[in-house]
């Protein structure tokens, strides 16, 4: 059994539900999920910004933040995750954003992307990844599928 239909079995048996808050992979993630039968018990939905501005608008991310760390960083992922969950009330929210390329952003090279999760009690976890030697639409394709094995893990530490 494949990791997405392993995530959308566990999260539907014990009524877990998932949003996302996406910049690089602009709703790709709501995407992948609602691809796979019964994602509509899990999913609740998704908020993408991929501009900076709607960081701040639509998901509370500081601008002091912004201007400190830059929204290609661990910090930005965490405050996008932490209230993407409250904003949705869902049990886990997931964040992207990142580099996705072909340029050098924020001083920060093409394929740097960092994501996190964020549980309902509060508890973050973050990852940073180094996508090298990739397309755009390659990168955003393999931060998705393993945001989507990342999940499924802290799912499983939740049994």
């Amino acid at each position: 059994m494949d990791e997405l239909r392993q995530l959308i079995d566990l999260a539907g048996s014990r009524g877990w539900t998932v949003g996302s808050a996406e910049s690089l992979t602009a709703g790709l993630f709501c995407a992948q999920i609602a691809s796979c039968p019964g994602a509509s018990v899990v999913l609740k939905g998704g908020i993408v910004t991929y501009w900076t501005e709607m960081k701040e608008v639509l998901l509370d991310v500081p601008a002091m933040l912004v201007e400190k760390f830059g929204v290609i960083s661990r910090e930005c992922a965490r405050a996008m995750a932490l209230n993407a969950q409250r904003i949705m009330d869902v049990d886990f929210a997931v964040s992207f954003t990142g580099n996705a390329g072909p340029d050098v952003m924020e001083e920060k090279p093409a394929g740097r992307v960092y994501c996190a999760i964020a549980r309902r009690d509060g508890t973050v976890f973050d990852f940073r990844f180094q996508m090298d030697g990739m397309q755009r639409n390659e990168v955003r394709a393999e931060v998705v599928r393993r945001m989507i094995s990342n999940l499924l893990s802290v799912m499983k530490e939740e049994i």
